[in-house]
């Protein structure tokens, strides 16, 4: 038996990151990612075009999406779909109510 067999047939063995009485494990493994930026992106819609019709748009071209209106907004983390929401206005700002949140399960579902 080689030493790559030897690894090979032994279990990978992890610390164990349940909470002690305190909590103190999951909270020191949670902060270590609470910093770690991603990218939030809106989808409002979709659509398929030639290059020859990319290259004809202008300023005031219209692109119709396959998405109707009033249908809501997809709303993805690092392309990944999350949740569903609508565009809300405050103090003059864009803003995004969430409407449906992917559980979990369904996003590790989409996944594959």
């Amino acid at each position: 038996m080689s030493p790559n067999d030897a690894m090979a047939a032994s279990p990978a063995q992890f610390d164990d990151l349940q909470p002690d009485a305190g909590g103190e494990a999951q909270d020191l493994s949670l902060d270590m990612i609470l910093d770690v930026p991603v990218a939030l992106s809106l989808e409002v819609g979709r659509t398929r075009m030639p290059i020859r019709n990319l290259l004809q748009l202008n300023r005031g071209s219209v692109i119709e999406l396959e998405r109707g209106a009033g249908e809501p907004l997809d709303v993805y983390v690092n392309g990944t779909l999350i949740a569903h929401g609508e565009v809300v206005v405050i103090n003059d700002r864009f803003g995004v109510r969430l409407t449906d949140v992917v559980s979990p399960s369904e996003r590790i579902r989409r996944l594959r």
